[in-house]
């Protein structure tokens, strides 16, 4: 821990998100969301889980705040799960959903905690995607409207506001491959999404600020692109997929622009929008979990790139090459491309997944995350050596959850949970990092 020296107000944080966590899915006037839809359709969901319970957050949410405050944390990333405040996406808010959250914040706040509030984590109201979903200009709108409730009624409490996570997911994963809710496979016919999605942020950007929300920031997930060799093909192969991945998502909230290679693929009058886009932030969320690799199109792929797997490097079990030097050199390469563009960073979300298991004394012996956690953070403290503005970090995740289609396989939290029981262990991974926070003086 000597060599991990962050500076004073460095921010130390853990990440969830509503659906992986909350359960209670039909309680209180919640209405049903796409994941709710996805993971109900036979075959999408490894073992045909489900998150009807999920880690039971919902009701146990003072024991995980608890856990939070033991931990040492200063901040507390969660997300509301937009089908608890409007059912259907649109109207009046729905009050249970709004005194669950008053709830949530109370006691959070109550320990000493700074609340960071995700407005959307993938979990659109399944009446919106009836209607179109992200490919329709509308879902914009009524997020635009949904942000002003939440800004309205939370403002008081939330100290950071993130309007979407991780649009490149949704865009690639859910609209484009299919993989993850609502399950198209519209491939670069998928674009529109992200600029829809776009716009959602800028929306709500502009009513939380109306609103009096203070800081906000975005949470994108970015990953280097490396190409499988050095020819010409593959080099290009992975200039495309880049674009694909990062730029596209990075450049209109930054700079105001699209890559050039899609503007044949995005909504007619696109530009037009670009001016709400780019609202001024406060800091620049970044997802990191493995660099990607790439090359050129085999014959037959109707896209500019092929994947390659990046080899040579440990695996978690999610499949995730581990590799921290290539968090430094994402984050340098975010500071080189935007430069005075670029907000103060936040690491939105870091983590791993691994096989953990409570042994019989007790204890979750996961030595391969405290090994990841420290090579990373190693990772950033260089990344800031080399002049990148970092403020913060948050681990993905505080608790082991319902991981999307692959179901409750791949753990990713500092503390064990037991499915059948929801008894919650911390692993030695949540009390190195405990170290750590008091290490640096929180």
């Amino acid at each position: 821990m000597e060599n991990l020296n962050f500076p004073p107000g460095f921010r130390w944080g853990v990440s969830t998100s509503a659906f992986q966590i909350e359960g209670a899915v039909t309680e209180d006037g919640r209405g049903p969301s796409i994941w709710d839809t996805f993971t109900a359709t036979p075959g999408k969901i490894a073992g045909g889980e489900h998150a009807r319970t999920a880690a039971d957050h919902y009701h146990r949410y003072r024991e995980d705040v608890a856990l939070m405050a033991r931990l040492g944390v200063d901040a507390y990333r969660f997300s509301f799960a937009w089908p608890r405040i409007q059912p259907t996406g649109k109207g009046a808010p729905e009050p249970r959903g709004l005194s669950f959250y008053d709830r949530l914040l109370d006691e959070i706040c109550a320990a000493g905690i700074d609340p960071v509030a995700t407005l959307y984590h993938w979990d659109t109201p399944q009446a919106l995607e009836d209607a179109g979903g992200w490919l329709a200009r509308d879902t914009a709108e009524r997020f635009g409207e949904y942000a002003e409730i939440l800004g309205t009624h939370f403002a008081d409490r939330v100290k950071m506001w993130i309007p979407l996570n991780e649009p490149m997911v949704m865009s690639i994963f859910g609209y484009a491959i299919g993989e993850y809710a609502p399950g198209q496979t519209l491939l670069l016919g998928a674009i529109p999404t992200a600029h829809h999605q776009h716009l959602a942020h800028g929306l709500a950007v502009r009513a939380l600020r109306a609103a009096g929300g203070k800081s906000i920031g975005t949470a994108n997930n970015h990953s280097p692109v490396w190409p499988a060799t050095d020819s010409a093909a593959d080099v290009e192969g992975a200039r495309q997929l880049d674009a694909l991945l990062n730029r596209l998502f990075a450049d209109p909230v930054l700079l105001g622009s699209y890559p050039e290679e899609f503007h044949e693929h995005l909504p007619p009058g696109f530009a037009d929008d670009l001016p709400v886009i780019a609202q001024p932030l406060d800091f620049y969320g970044v997802n990191y979990y493995e660099p990607q690799g790439a090359a050129a199109p085999g014959e037959g792929n109707p896209l500019p790139f092929e994947l390659r797997d990046v080899e040579g490097y440990p695996r978690t079990t999610n499949d995730s090459p581990i590799v921290p030097d290539a968090f430094r050199e994402l984050l340098v390469q975010l500071k080189e491309r935007y430069g005075d563009r670029l907000p103060p960073i936040m690491v939105t979300e870091n983590g791993c997944s691994f096989a953990d298991e409570v042994t019989p004394d007790g204890r979750v012996p996961d030595v391969a995350r405290i090994d990841f956690l420290r090579e990373h953070l190693r990772a950033v403290r260089a990344a800031m050596d080399a002049g990148v503005d970092v403020r913060g970090y948050f681990v993905w995740s505080l608790l082991d959850n319902f991981e999307w289609s692959k179901g409750y396989a791949p753990r990713f939290g500092l503390v064990h949970v037991d499915y059948r029981t929801q008894i919650r262990t911390p692993k030695d991974s949540y009390f190195w990092f405990r170290e750590l926070i008091a290490a640096h003086g929180h």
